[in-house]
């Protein structure tokens, strides 16, 4: 008895679900290693994972996603505050500035 439950994915779909280049995928479909399909001048591919496993590895990537966005969002902040820093030393050794609060005697 064929599975029949199972998704055609696209080709960047297919090998963000495999973890392996859209290249690979190419390949396999050359050499008929993957069953697929063309439609419209696109290539699919299928697979008998079911929907679940998709959504599930969908969201996993989206977490993945979103804390590399917060890491660099802190590491942004972090680099800025260095630079608003290193601007104000740089403006104190070269102009002679005064700081707030200081007088002039």
């Amino acid at each position: 008895m064929a599975n029949t439950e199972g998704t055609w994915l696209s080709i960047l779909d297919y090998s963000h679900f495999k973890k392996v280049s859209v290249s690979t995928i190419r390949r396999h479909i050359k050499a008929n290693l993957v069953k697929w399909r063309e439609q419209e001048g696109k290539y699919f591919i299928w697979t008998p994972a079911s929907g679940g496993e998709i959504a599930q590895r969908q969201e996993a990537d989206l977490l993945a996603i979103k804390l590399e966005n917060q890491r660099l969002s802190m590491e942004n902040r972090r680099i800025k505050e260095e630079l608003a820093e290193a601007r104000m030393l740089i403006h104190l050794y070269e102009g002679g500035a005064m700081l707030p609060g200081e007088m002039n005697l």
